[in-house]
């Protein structure tokens, strides 16, 4: 069995690995024939969007090959993430965004070897500890079923629906918090962990 190596890559080396990286997402995911293409070109559009983002982490599972990666951005303290978000947004969602405590994760590729069990989960993480994150949220289109139920068999809730015209996206929720009888979703705010600005 492969030992599974997890490495960071900035944004230059990211963009350094892009064909690389196009091709693992080419090869781990299932698409219909004949849209390998414009799968691959949306993944490279979503990368290209993902690394001009302030923040911008990666990190890479390696064995004899690269195996996956995840890649996101702490969500901006302004709220601005949660802009048409269905409803009223929860008051601990508020709290953990201005307390620069949330970490979007906008993309997770897992190559399916055997080896690779429990990889995406890992790391997910992994790139949410290193960046001290309560919380790790992930947009995903209401009408992509096997992006949602993949993020739900890691662990990942539902807690609601965001407007990003002209696309209705679920958002799902990664607690990492301490789950307690007054915070049963994991979600405790905690004020001794107030980033700076």
């Amino acid at each position: 069995m492969d030992t599974v190596r997890l490495r960071r890559l900035n944004r230059w080396q990211a963009e350094g690995l892009r064909e690389d990286l196009a091709d693992l997402y080419v090869e781990s995911s299932v698409t219909p024939p004949g849209e390998e293409f414009r799968g691959r070109q949306e993944f490279l559009w979503r990368l290209t969007d993902g690394v001009k983002l302030p923040g911008f982490d990666m990190l890479v599972a390696e064995a004899r090959s690269l195996t996956g990666c995840v890649f996101g951005f702490p969500v901006p303290r302004d709220g601005s993430w949660w802009e048409g978000f269905d409803g009223p947004l929860p008051q601990n969602l508020e709290q953990l965004t201005a307390s620069g405590h949330v970490f979007a994760i906008l993309e997770t590729v897992v190559h399916p070897h055997q080896y690779a069990r429990g990889l995406a989960r890992r790391l997910q993480q992994r790139l949410l500890a290193d960046h001290q994150s309560s919380l790790g949220v992930a947009l995903v289109d209401q009408s992509d079923g096997s992006a949602r139920a993949a993020l739900e068999a890691w662990g990942w809730q539902e807690a609601g629906h965001v407007l990003r015209a002209p696309t209705v996206l679920c958002v799902l929720l990664l607690p990492l918090g301490e789950r307690t009888t007054e915070h049963p979703d994991g979600l405790a705010h905690n004020d001794r962990t107030q980033r700076s600005e």
